[in-house]
This record gives C-alpha cells, structure tokens and sequence, in this order.
C-alpha cells in the first residue's frame, strides 16, 4: 500500500505547517490498522488544526533567520508563441512546486517576491505597505522562449516580459492575504490565472491566523430599499392618500479647485549603486479620476516621492510612490521595429475620502521612439488611460533603453512639439511669400506707368 503526503497548513504562527510523510514515518503506517477513518479524523481534529490540501508553490523568504514573506499559491499560465512554420502555438504550464526565492528582498515599506523557476523564467510580485495597510502594486511574469521544453520550435530565444496589477489591495498588516477564487490577468500573448492564494508581505518572525479575505470570497448580501410613507390630506372631504415612494439618493459635486501646474520631477534608475543610469525620466504628472459620481485631480508631488524600478532587455519598469499616489510605467522596446513605448500604466491614488482608487491598462502604444534616443514632450498632454482615469504630462522626456554615460540621448518630439514649431514658421513663410507678392506688384506697376509716361511724351 502506498501513501502520499498529508499536507496541514494555515497561517499562524502557532500553529505552522506539518508535513506527514504516511510512507516513511513507521509509527503512522501502522494508523490505518488500528483506526478507522472517522477515528482517524477525529485522531486530527483533537489536535486542533485546519486540514486542507496543499495550494501548489508554498515559498518562505527569510531575513537573518527571521521569516519575513510567506506565500502558499497556485498560478497557471497560458502562453503563445511563434513557433517555426509561420505557426503559432499555445503552451500551457503551471508555476512548479520547487522554485527558489533568490532575488526576494524583505523591507519596512516595501517587499519582493521573485520566484525563479525552469530555464530563465521568474514569476515576480512587488509589494508596498504604509501604516495600516499593504498591497501588490505589480506582478511581473518574464519566460525565456530558449526553453525548448516548454516552448518547443520556438522561432525565438528571446526573454519575454509581461506586467500585470493585482486586485490585492487594502490588506491589513499583521494579517494574511487569502483568496480561493480565481484572478485572470491577460496581456497580449499571455494569460494569467491565480488561484487558491495565501499570502503575507512583511511578516515580523511568525505567520498570523488572521485573514483578509478578498472581495471575491466575501459573501454577497443583498440590502432592500428603504421606503417612505408621505400622507397627504384633503381637507374639503376629509380624505387621506397614502404614496410609498423609494428613497432616492441625489448625487452631490463638489466643484474640485484648480490645482497648480505640477511641478518636474527627474527620476533615475540603476542597476546599482555602481552602475550609470538604466532609466531616465523627466515630467510632470497629474491624475483626474472618477469615483461614483465624484471627479478629483492629484498631482505627483517630486519632493517626498520615493522611485524604484527595473531595467531589462525588452522591459523596464518605473515606480513612482508618494504619500497620495502611486504611478507605475511599464515600457516595452520591439526588436523587429526597434522602438520603445509606453505598453501598462498601472495608478493608485489615496484621496482625501480614504477610499482606494486603482486603475490599470495593460494596452497602450504611448510615447513611442527608436531605442537608443529618448522621447520629447514640452506641451501639456493628457491621455483616457481608462473610463474612469486620465493622465496629464507636463515637459515629459522619457528614455527607458541604451541610456549613454547616464544622459539622455537625440529627443524625438511628440507631433504637439513638432506643431507648435511648425504655426509659427508657416506663418513666417505666409509673410515672406506675402512681402514678396507685394514687392512685385509694386515693381510691375512702377514698370507700367514709367512705360505709358514715355509714349505720353
């Protein structure tokens, strides 16, 4: 008879996770033989624990010897690729059980869990915690199309790079993030799903056994609508009508004030403290968003404003982090093209009425240039990120690839720059061909009478 592992796992510090190896252990093959089924359950109900199979990849990240990230998860991905024959072919595959953590990194405000797996694939999730709360502001997926087990015939040997925003937000500190129910993030060639998700960023030596659970998994209650009763009375025949009307709620706006011109921030990423910069950028930034039916701008404020990101090969992220909002970029380059661009703009914003708002778009082709220069913007630019979000720019220079001895490279100007040049020389132009149609004219007329005087004499 064989037996397999017996996975008891929760998420407290006291009580931690017991991995029973039925096969192995001589004292608990004998369990079946002198105990029933219900006998053994009640055997581990006595011992006050929580039976649950395990969920998948389960990682702990220590700092000195102390926990400090703990994640129990599963995660399926779904990936096409082009594949030799002018073909494209769709691979579906798992984040193993056995992956390593090296590269995770533990800190007061800010945490990262990298999970390396295969042959150059990572699955990456970044987080950031202020004094009650933390969150995941992104979940970066990069796969290597060299791995010919995974991506057979694969036309390319290239590392890909996607970027995605989780729904894991407003998660209490001291608590475990857990959500049974399933999250689909799509990008382009790539399909994400997670599922059955236990997660505690910033643990301070032990896992609690308190959760917050995710929206998904709370239950739906249903309220019914308040009703008034308003009686009205004829007095002529002393008469009473009574008329149930549903209350209403009229939504009230507040006229938001006009903010001032945000100031220019300049940010820099490096691989290292040693290295020259991977990543400059230059800009102004305000946000305008929707709430319900209430409309709020705010802009990034340069001084208070911590920045982080990563450069890679066809991928570089800038974070952006201040008190209020939070900006993340995400810039893609094509190799066949050459060009770079803006490719995922993930905001969340902490207004004044304590109520999150975040906004992701994971589609964009904004602020496109050859790699190797940079992008130029002076004029104010705003872009529908989303429905509900929209982006202002202010002197925007951005170069996220090839940045030589630190500096930005050639600008290649948006068309708004391009334009603001262009009305004034055309109108230059306008006046030259206007002074010369003139000119002419007086020439061709002073020809005429000086000829008509002659014949006149």
């Amino acid at each position: 008879m064989t037996f397999h592992f017996l996975a008891l796992s929760v998420c407290s510090s006291a009580r931690g996770l017991l991995l029973v190896d039925v096969s192995e252990l001589g004292r608990f093959r004998l369990l079946p033989a002198i105990m029933s089924r219900g006998a053994l359950f009640l055997w581990f109900l006595a011992l006050g624990l929580e039976i649950q199979p395990s969920l998948g990849t389960e990682v702990s990240v220590n700092n000195t010897d102390k926990l400090c990230l703990y994640a129990n998860l599963t995660v399926s991905f779904s990936v096409t690729y082009e594949a030799a024959g002018n073909k494209n072919e769709t691979v579906m595959f798992e984040l193993p059980e056995k992956v390593e953590t090296d590269g995770s990194i533990c800190d007061n405000t800010s945490s990262t869990l990298k999970l390396s797996f295969g042959k150059g694939h990572s699955w990456t999730v970044s987080f950031s915690k202020n004094d009650k709360t933390y969150q995941a502001d992104s979940i970066v997926f990069n796969y290597s199309l060299n791995d010919s087990t995974i991506f057979p015939n694969a036309t390319s040997n290239e590392t890909m790079s996607v970027s995605v925003k989780p729904a894991i937000t407003n998660v209490g500190v001291d608590t475990c993030y857990s959500c049974k129910s399933k999250e689909e993030f799509t990008d382009e060639a790539v399909n994400q799903t997670l599922s059955d998700v236990l997660i505690q960023a910033f643990v301070n030596g032990s896992k609690s056994d308190k959760l917050t659970l995710c929206t998904a998994d709370l239950p739906v209650t249903t309220v019914a609508p308040t009703t008034h009763v308003i009686t009205t009375t004829t007095v002529t025949n002393v008469t009473t009508t009574t008329t149930t009307i549903p209350t209403t709620t009229i939504p009230t706006t507040t006229p938001t004030p006009a903010l001032p011109t945000p100031a220019t921030g300049k940010y820099i990423i490096k691989p290292d403290e040693n290295s020259t910069a991977c990543l400059l950028a230059s800009v102004g930034l305000r946000i305008g968003f929707r709430q319900g039916e209430k409309y709020q701008e705010i802009n990034l404020e340069p001084n208070g404003t911590t920045v982080s990101g990563t450069c890679g090969t066809n991928s570089s992220e800038l974070v952006l982090r201040s008190n209020t909002v939070t900006f993340m970029f995400t810039f893609t380059s094509d190799a066949k093209t050459k060009k770079f661009h803006l490719h995922a703009l993930n905001v969340t914003a902490s207004p004044s009425s304590g109520v999150v708002f975040t906004e992701t778009n994971n589609n964009l082709t904004l602020w496109e240039a050859t790699v190797g220069s940079s992008y130029l913007c002076n004029k104010e630019q705003n872009y529908n990120i989303t429905s509900l979000l929209t982006l202002y720019t202010y002197e925007l220079q951005v170069q996220p690839f090839a940045i030589n001895k630190g500096v930005f490279s050639t600008a290649e100007e948006c068309l708004a720059d391009v334009e603001s040049y262009l009305v004034p020389i055309a109108v230059g132009v306008a006046l030259i061909v206007l002074i010369l149609i003139v000119m002419l004219a007086y020439f061709i007329g002073r020809k005429r009478n000086m000829a008509t005087g002659y014949e006149s004499f």
